[in-house]
């Protein structure tokens, strides 16, 4: 049983808020990771939204269709060199799957649980 079947089916209790469930992944930005992949599947035809893209770009459109398809309340990929270690410098893919936003959404979600008392 999945999170949201068993919230559906009152697991946490019938009363129970939506859950947040978050999703935040950390990627080396290296050129390895923004190279386009070998499109080989041999089983199934790949998605055209995967053609030509690199990692990166891939974890970007997973991320994009995990909220989009309210599988995750938020997801974020963050990119960031090996050499930021010390400096903590990341970037990020799109405004969807940015750190401001999955802050920004949690802390929403944070807020209304609150307000409920």
């Amino acid at each position: 049983m999945d999170l949201w079947t068993a919230y559906r089916e009152g697991a946490f209790g019938q009363e129970a808020p939506r859950p947040f469930l978050g999703w935040l992944m950390l990627v080396e930005d290296a050129p390895g990771s923004r190279s386009p992949v070998r499109d080989a599947s041999p089983h199934f035809p790949l998605s055209p939204d995967f053609q030509g893209a690199g990692y990166l770009e891939r974890y970007n459109i997973l991320c994009r269709k995990l909220v989009q398809e309210r599988l995750y309340t938020s997801a974020t990929l963050l990119a960031s060199p090996r050499s930021a270690a010390e400096t903590g410098d990341y970037v990020e893919l799109a405004d969807l799957t940015g750190l401001r936003t999955f802050v920004s959404t949690f802390a929403g979600h944070i807020a209304t649980e609150a307000a409920r008392g």
